[in-house]
């Protein structure tokens, strides 16, 4: 049977390699239909999926990196190198959202000032585009669900790049159409809001990605849980602190409780232990709890406090 650690994995790595051969064919498909077609809008999008591919190599490297043991240097393992990826794919997410926004304006310009050769799509390049929102519909839900379900940041960065990716197949389906109906200029700035639509995701993920590596988590809801797990525990007579730490996915938490100072050290170490499995089995992803006790004094916070 699969360790929980060994199933993530797999997950994982299932989701980048269904991503990246649907990215290749879809890159190489809309690259050269956007330039065989006379689409602005298709070659924007050709060019974002050309990029997927150069950063889902990156994802997979990373992932690759994150599953190594941990060792002196890292005790907690190499998890964080899965926020590493996401950092990148947010980098490689903003550089192609310029280069698409620039490249859109360029051809406006052009067709403003009468210097442009554009005349309108081909049915081919509708055809390309309608098949990409169909591929890329499919892909966000299941890597949605592979995310979810493996608290990975990397996954979690390529499946909200899948969605955009359909909100950019169907400005593109609607720059060709219009543009097909003699509204030229549709279709490249389809090209420019592309590009703006990446621009966000490539912010976003970066916000999330650079929350990971700060160790930032949910202080204020992590407490609530860590009360109401241990309530109920009559042996512990106030929580005087508790603080989380977070590497990658996984949690540990150091907590001070406050117990009955006539108990031996014996019976406060049974009392650390129980806390210990008690969180351990209640909260997802807890790796390590560090459990200090001492007797109970007038600083000490209770419960619900």
């Amino acid at each position: 049977m699969q360790s929980e650690a060994a199933l993530r994995d797999r997950k994982g790595r299932a989701a980048i390699t269904l991503g990246f051969f649907s990215n290749l064919v879809l890159a190489g498909l809309k690259t050269s239909m956007g330039v065989l077609g006379h689409s602005p809008a298709l070659l924007a999008d050709g060019i974002n999926s050309t990029s997927d591919v150069a950063y889902y190599v990156v994802v997979w490297m990373f992932m690759r990196l994150s599953t190594k043991p941990a060792d002196d240097e890292h005790p907690y393992g190499h998890s964080q190198l899965e926020s590493i990826g996401a950092l990148i794919v947010g980098a490689f997410v903003i550089t192609t959202a310029v280069s698409v926004f620039w490249e859109s304006l360029d051809t406006l310009y052009d067709l403003y000032t009468g210097v442009g050769e554009f005349h309108g799509a081909t049915l081919g390049a509708l055809g390309v585009a309608l098949f990409t929102v169909a591929i890329k519909l499919g892909l966000t839900l299941y890597t949605k669900r592979v995310g979810d379900q493996t608290s990975n940041t990397a996954i979690v960065a390529l499946a909200e790049d899948h969605r955009n990716d359909i909100y950019t197949a169907l400005a593109a389906v609607t720059g060709i159409t219009l543009g097909r109906l003699g509204y030229l200029w549709v279709d490249p700035l389809a090209g420019a809001l592309v590009a703006l639509v990446i621009l966000k995701t490539g912010i976003d993920i970066l916000r999330a990605s650079t929350s990971d590596l700060m160790d930032t988590v949910p202080g204020k809801t992590l407490r609530k849980q860590v009360h109401q797990l241990l309530g109920d525990l009559q042996e512990i007579q106030g929580i005087d602190s508790i603080h989380a730490h977070r590497f990658g996915p996984y949690l540990a938490i150091n907590i001070t409780i406050c117990v009955d100072g006539s108990l031996t050290v014996s019976e406060g170490d049974d009392i650390a232990t129980l806390v210990e499995q008690r969180l351990k089995e209640n909260i997802d992803f807890l790796r390590n709890v560090h459990v200090h006790y001492h007797p109970k004094g007038s600083h000490d916070q209770h419960f619900g406090t």
